[in-house]
């Protein structure tokens, strides 16, 4: 169930409350047991979960820039997550897109190719089979 009380399913666009980290304690575990791939732009720090979905998480600090950057940043992020068509067939894996200060002169082009990047590197390898 989505938070109006209505079901919403998984391969749905919108992203869920449930879609998102929001304990602290899930950020700190994917920082320090979980995996990292680093961009130009941002480390994604990813760990597997219980839950059988993914969850995704942003952090970032003033370095990148005052808060109405930061949270402009964030909102690109969580759209382009939202977005992309691949999402569905991510393992379950908690996710935290961690910004770094050169985020905040990016356009939406260049982030977008960056996180795409990172997010498909995640997807479960399909082996092809000679038939």
């Amino acid at each position: 169930m989505s938070g109006s009380g209505l079901p919403a399913k998984r391969g749905s666009q919108r992203l869920l409350p449930d879609e998102r980290l929001r304990r602290r304690a899930d950020y700190l575990r994917c920082y320090r047991t979980g995996r990292r791939r680093h961009g130009a732009l941002a480390i994604l720090y990813f760990a597997p979960n219980e839950l059988g979905h993914p969850r995704i998480g942003i952090t970032a600090s003033r370095k990148v820039g005052p808060a109405v950057v930061r949270h402009r940043i964030r909102r690109r992020i969580k759209e382009v997550y939202r977005r992309w068509k691949d999402r569905g067939m991510l393992p379950a894996l908690d996710l935290v897109v961690h910004l770094k200060p050169e985020a905040r002169q990016s356009d939406f082009r260049t982030l977008r190719a960056e996180l795409l990047r990172l997010f498909s590197g995640l997807l479960p390898r399909q082996e092809t089979r000679a038939s």
